[in-house]
């Protein structure tokens, strides 16, 4: 079974995560994110618009501007990352077919996958950037370094 993020929601948590771990930096650029967390740059700049636009990232314009943390590592969780850039999961969604369900909205399966996504995005919303960035096994080859593919799987480009 796969649960993976979009490109666009893996870009915006490893992006959120190069800030959170450089609290009471200057700005960093979108080409110093882009370089220390492998985005492809020229994605970036969307990325940080929707996590602006979200409230999570403030952005500053200029020769010397970039991005920082709009707010602290520890009141900003990953279901919140997430939400500013990935597409809303339609519920109607039928895991079997990938089309919506039948006439009454539900396949026999409906109801145990939706509790499912329920409970993980309960607990993306419990879990920090300021948990993940202070965790031990985010060191060199741990599972938040750039050229791991994280903790949410591949970058297939399938969602949550």
């Amino acid at each position: 079974m796969r649960l993976e993020l979009t490109r666009l929601g893996d870009y915006g948590v490893r992006a959120m995560l190069e800030l959170a771990a450089a609290p009471g930096a200057d700005w960093l650029s979108v080409p110093r994110i882009s370089a220390a967390m492998h985005i492809p740059e020229r994605v970036l700049p969307r990325v940080m618009t929707n996590l602006a636009r979200a409230g999570l990232v403030e952005g500053h314009a200029g020769r010397t501007g970039g991005y920082r943390l709009a707010r602290p590592a520890s009141t900003i969780t990953l279901l919140d990352v997430i939400s500013a850039v990935e597409p809303a999961p339609d519920s109607r969604s039928c895991v079997l077919r990938g089309s919506p369900c039948g006439l009454d909205g539900r396949c026999a399966v409906h109801d145990a996958f939706t509790d499912a996504r329920e409970a993980m995005l309960q607990r993306l919303d419990t879990v920090t950037l300021d948990d993940v960035t202070r965790a031990p096994s985010n060191g060199p080859g741990g599972p938040m370094s750039p050229g791991n593919s994280g903790p949410f799987g591949s970058r297939s480009g399938r969602s949550v």
